[in-house]
């Protein structure tokens, strides 16, 4: 890890020609100016409103280049520095004109700066420049072409913006301008940014509001446009493959449902970064990345609240290293992990940076009084795991300590190390710097009240030792066998925490494993609640009581179920029935056997308390997107296992309304001996459905064993005469349809019925048997 030094002039501007001009110019002040250095770092061009003017450092005289405007005067738009392909070392300044004329100067040594040709970059009379980059040996630009009506309807003069590129090479002869080529017509204004291998479109900041609710990228070798959106990440990617694919409506045809409901883009600042990427610095002062495949990553918040729309904020990336000079506050972050290695405050209030040639170890800094370098030196003791490790130690202990605080005051970093009152993080952080170290060289000795605790831990680091080399062999396993590391990593990853305490912010990233990696998820979740089948075909769980805790337990359907964050036990179903779909209902089985052992029956405070654990797997069966009929045995199957009467007789109302009679009378066997209310209402619900149509007479010698004991012939009289279906015609005794219920039918239940010996006869059975009624007078005494 690198840590910043001190900070050292290297130049007062006396090094360079006229350096006294480029000081006065420098301390103007109200005046935006922009600065660039040649590729040999010899050279400084400013760019104000109303001129440009160029620096030699060491300068051994020559012509100078300096040009100014005024309006109505055509405006400046771009300095771009190109090199030549054929010449090592040799490079061209570019400066194009809002209306497309470009000069393009050379210098040449004991002569000055030379004009070497004036080219004309827009093919229209009435085309204008609003933006203008370079990569590598082409010029991009995004043009107005303005209507030829003056009338024309301002919602189509919106998209009357144009995005080009032009070769153009420098060889020894002159300047070659290649033909232009259109990248995207008929869009709105973007203004156009190039990193080495990709071009990004942000929308100017006067857009109108559909469009400027996401980015364009560019991909040249592939002619492939990729729609991004720092709040919803990548959207869609097209290869165009003619003019007619470049337009920039067609294009979004597909996306526009989408697109609307996406929030506009909030961007004060935008650069690229050495990476490749695309940094944007939104009003608020967070700093953002976005790749070139669409994908968003948040790096770093600034201080000093919402930034105002003319308050300059200047970034430049050094390798890893992000720098970022804000209202006289030089910020240097990793870009990386986005932590915070220094923070310095500067005399001066605006800083511009400058190419570092030579010196991959320090930054350069443009300003009023001079050029500064800022160095970075590595520790003295290169095995601390100092900063990164130590201060994620301590501000996960400021997070947790400051939710338990009740201060209002905001607890810090450095007044956790300085306070000495919590002496957790302290001992952690001597722990690993000792156990890391180790890994080395010989470390210094741990304190012997610190012995005990590293015994207790060793166990963990040892695990984090592990995920840290998994990760290292994620990064760089080839492709072939990048997919078995991932699989261990959310393999461990999963474990790990559902052996820590579940919040909101451990189910939420839980719910991000399971929707990125779907596949690794399931195996990992089997794998920790050890989910197989037994030799009898049944599912078994050999999980620990604190692991099923976590399954069922944890914050409350109504706590969790927001902002798209879903309850472990219905992430569990999801993946169970898209990767296992026959294992669900055993699983259900499962979780509520161990509910019934861990809590109270109807417990608030189990799982069961509010919501069933079947409804809440029929929940999750509900939210797929297709239904087919293997979703409805899996409803049935899902209602079945819980147990539950109301279920048990849900599940046969929809066996009856599916007319599969079979599947009826064998669930009715089966649920009938769990107890003799649901034994009850099983048989009248299927003695009505008799009463009804002819569908059950195949099943009867089935069906009259479970008859209740207190029900009576005349109980069965009236259900079935309650529900005899009611028939338009005259009744007539015999029917030519043959499907009217009849004595005969139920001849065999009323026998049973009648044949059985009643309750209140057995009662009194003991009277009935006596030898001799009535007994007999007892002898009178005398």
């Amino acid at each position: 890890m690198k840590r910043a030094g001190t900070l050292r002039q290297v130049s007062d501007f006396s090094d360079f020609s006229r350096g006294h001009r480029l000081q006065e110019l420098l301390c103007r002040g109200g005046e935006p100016t922009r600065v660039q250095a040649s590729p040999d770092g010899q050279h400084l061009v400013l760019l104000q409103k109303s001129r440009v003017v160029a620096f030699q450092r060491h300068g051994v005289g020559g012509a100078d280049l300096e040009r100014n405007w005024q309006p109505p005067q055509t405006a400046l738009v771009g300095l771009l520095f190109l090199q030549s392909p054929v010449i090592l070392g040799s490079w061209v300044l570019a400066i194009v004109w809002e209306h497309g004329r470009t000069e393009v100067w050379q210098f040449v040594v004991a002569m000055g700066w030379q004009l070497l040709q004036t080219l004309e970059l827009c093919q229209g009379v009435r085309a204008r420049i609003v933006s203008v980059c370079s990569q590598g040996a082409s010029l991009v630009w995004c043009e107005e072409r303005p209507p030829l009506d003056a009338h024309s309807d301002m919602s189509k003069c919106a998209f009357r913006f144009c995005v080009c590129t032009r070769a153009l090479e420098v060889w020894e002869q002159g300047v070659q301008l290649g033909t232009p080529r259109i990248v995207l017509h008929n869009s709105p204004e973007y203004q156009v940014l190039a990193s080495p291998q990709h071009l990004f479109l942000v929308p100017a900041a006067a857009g109108c509001a559909t469009t400027s609710k996401f980015l364009l990228i560019w991909h040249p070798k592939k002619a492939k446009l990729t729609i991004t959106a720092p709040s919803s990440g990548f959207i869609h990617s097209k290869v165009l493959r003619s003019s007619s694919e470049s337009d920039f409506r067609k294009l979004l045809l597909g996306s526009v449902g989408l697109l609307s409901g996406l929030a506009p883009l909030d961007i004060h600042t935008s650069a690229v970064s050495s990476s490749g990427g695309l940094l944007l610095v939104s009003t608020k002062g967070a700093v953002n990345i976005v790749e070139p495949d669409g994908t968003q990553r948040h790096v770093f918040d600034l201080e000093g609240g919402p930034l105002a729309q003319g308050s300059p904020v200047q970034l430049k990336t050094f390798g890893s290293i992000m720098a970022c000079g804000l209202a006289g506050v030089l910020y240097l972050i990793d870009q990386n992990s986005g932590r915070l290695i220094e923070k310095k405050i500067l005399s001066m209030k605006e800083v511009h940076f400058l190419e570092s040639l030579g010196e991959q170890n320090s930054i350069q800094l443009l300003t009023q009084t001079g050029i500064y370098s800022f160095s970075f030196s590595k520790p003295e003791d290169s095995s601390r795991p100092e900063p990164c490790l130590v201060e994620m130690v301590f501000e996960e202990a400021c997070r947790y300590y400051q939710r338990r605080s009740l201060s209002s005051s905001k607890l810090t970093v450095e007044k956790l190390k300085k306070g000495g009152v919590f002496q957790a993080p302290v001992a952690l952080t001597a722990i690993l710097q000792y156990s890391l170290s180790q890994k080395q060289k010989p470390a210094q000795g741990l304190q012997d009240t610190y012995g005990k605790l590293l015994s207790t831990v060793s166990l963990e680091l040892q695990s984090y030792m592990s995920l840290e080399l998994l990760k290292t062999c994620v990064v760089c396993a080839p492709e072939s066998e990048v997919e078995s590391y991932c699989d261990q990593l959310v393999e461990q990853e999963v474990s790990r925490v559902l052996h820590a305490d579940m919040d909101k912010d451990s189910l939420a990233y839980l719910n991000s494993i399971f929707a990125s990696f779907p596949k690794a998820a399931w195996k990992a979740i089997r794998s920790c609640l050890q989910l197989q089948q037994n030799g009898d075909g049944l599912l078994v769980a050999r999980a620990t009581p604190e692991v099923w805790k976590k399954v069922l337990g944890g914050a409350q359907q109504e706590e969790v179920g927001q902002n798209g964050v879903v309850p472990l036990f219905e992430v569990i179903c999801a993946s169970l029935l898209r990767f296992k779909p026959k294992w669900l209902p055993s699983f259900v089985e499962l979780t509520q056997q161990y509910v019934s052992i861990s809590w109270a029956y109807s417990s608030k405070e189990g799982p069961e308390g509010r919501v069933p654990l079947y409804k809440r797997a029929l929940g999750v069966l509900a939210r797929k997107n297709k239904h087919s009929e293997a979703d409805d045995e899996m409803e049935l199957e899902l209602l079945l296992c819980s147990k539950r009467p109301k279920a048990v007789l849900q599940a046969l109302h929809l066996l009856i309304r599916m007319k599969r009679w079979q599947r009826v009378v064998e669930v009715a066997e089966k649920f009938s001996k769990l107890s003799p209310l649901l034994n009850k209402e099983i048989f009248t619900t299927l003695l009505a459905e008799f009463a009804q149509h002819r569908e059950l007479d195949p099943y009867l010698d089935m069906l009259w064993p479970l008859c209740p004991a207190e029900l009576t012939a005349s109980d069965i009289l009236t259900i079935v005469l309650q529900h005899l279906p009611r028939s338009q015609e005259d009744p007539v005794p015999f029917s030519s349809k043959g499907n009217q219920l009849t004595v005969g039918l139920l001849k065999p239940l009323l026998q049973r019925v009648v044949q059985r010996p009643c309750v209140q006869d057995e009662m009194y059975s003991y009277a009935l048997q006596s030898p001799s009624f009535p007994p007999p007078t007892p002898p009178r005494e005398h």
